[in-house]
């Protein structure tokens, strides 16, 4: 029997999915977006199966609903779906970054009988729109769901049995241990790299090279900050409670970090760095949460020419990139070419790639 999938919102995330859920046997996916633009890009790029029109009458032979939105649209979704002619065992799901919100109004779908289970796919990509949807983005990336205590674990089977075809990693915890780990490890860095910019903004007004000087770790540090406003002030707002205890212990630390320095211990310092050290070298380093980039530094020489001619022998190969920058102050990394990969399989085909026929230095970050 085919099972049906609608996905609610065709961008990145929810394109990508939809993508991915091709790969299922017997499941034909339908998707809507309110971007008429979008649903015609959808069509052409076969995203789905097929793009809907009238929504409410695709629900109606929906045995999945992914929705692809952000939270805030989700929840407006969330409230029409009450009032929709449903079938009796359909699982609804989302792909929200933020989870509290989400499950309080899941309660209200579960009092009208509907199943709901949290969702979140952490990974992403520094373009946007659905035609930057790939069925391998979710690859080795975690896919948190975040299904009521109670739930009706056949409900869960079935949807873990959908989502394996994005090749993620799944995992099951409740909706605030997600929003408090999230805070730690994705939404805080945010505010963390903002302000980093911001500092660096006031010092360029009085120090106008200082921003010529920005390069290697600088960039690395600050380029989430790069990222959608507009969605960084929805997931801030909607998980402000957690930040504001982050930021409560991060000034802590910092004033932790002022006492070392005027201390002007040298053992204390050293020990500082290298405790964050054996701590951050212990992270893994083939998953995490949104975007991860697998750079390669290429310590070209300075000739003209030469960065066509690296880029032009990946190209022969088929080895796709997603960005390229040259590096000019590179005090703290080792080469000036910077070329950035969607996975590591492609960064080690460049690998290969570049030392067959170059004898330029390459460093993997």
């Amino acid at each position: 029997m085919t099972r049906n999938v609608l996905v609610i919102g065709l961008g990145l995330i929810g394109g990508s999915l939809a993508l991915a859920c091709q790969k299922c046997p017997q499941t034909r996916v339908y998707g809507y977006d309110l971007s008429e633009k979008t649903r015609e890009l959808a069509s052409a790029l076969n995203i789905v199966h097929e793009v809907v029109e009238d929504v409410e009458g695709a629900a109606r032979n929906a045995d999945v609903f992914i929705f692809g939105t952000p939270v805030n649209a989700t929840l407006q979704w969330m409230d029409a779906l009450k009032d929709w002619q449903l079938k009796k065992n359909v699982v609804v799901t989302d792909t929200g970054s933020t989870k509290s919100l989400i499950m309080k109004k899941a309660i209200e779908l579960r009092d009208k009988g509907i199943t709901f289970i949290g969702g979140h796919p952490m990974a992403g990509s520094h373009k946007s729109g659905v035609t930057a949807a790939r069925p391998y983005l979710f690859e080795n990336a975690y896919y948190i769901l975040t299904p009521f205590d109670d739930e009706d674990g056949n409900n869960i089977l079935l949807l873990e049995h959908l989502l394996k075809y994005t090749l993620a990693k799944i995992i099951k915890v409740n909706a605030e241990e997600h929003d408090h780990m999230t805070a730690v490890v994705s939404h805080f860095p945010h505010i963390v790299a903002a302000s980093l910019v911001h500092q660096l903004n006031e010092e360029n007004k009085k120090y106008p090279m200082t921003s010529m000087l920005a390069a290697g770790g600088f960039r690395d540090i600050t380029r989430i900050a790069s990222s959608n406003p507009m969605i960084w002030r929805d997931i801030t707002l909607q998980n402000r409670n957690e930040l504001i205890g982050q930021l409560d212990a991060w000034i802590g630390e910092m004033h932790r970090v002022k006492e070392i320095l005027l201390q002007n211990d040298d053992e204390s310092i050293e020990k500082y760095f290298a405790i964050a050290k054996e701590v951050r070298d212990a992270l893994p380093i083939s998953t995490g949460a949104f975007y991860t980039t697998y750079d390669l530094y290429v310590d070209i020489p300075d000739y003209p020419g030469v960065i066509s001619e690296v880029t032009g022998y990946l190209a022969e190969e088929n080895i796709s990139i997603t960005n390229i920058r040259v590096v000019e102050a590179r005090e703290d990394v080792f080469g000036i070419l910077v070329i950035s990969f969607q996975n590591k399989k492609d960064r080690e085909k460049a690998i290969n790639c570049i030392r067959s026929r170059t004898n330029f230095e390459m460093h993997v970050s």
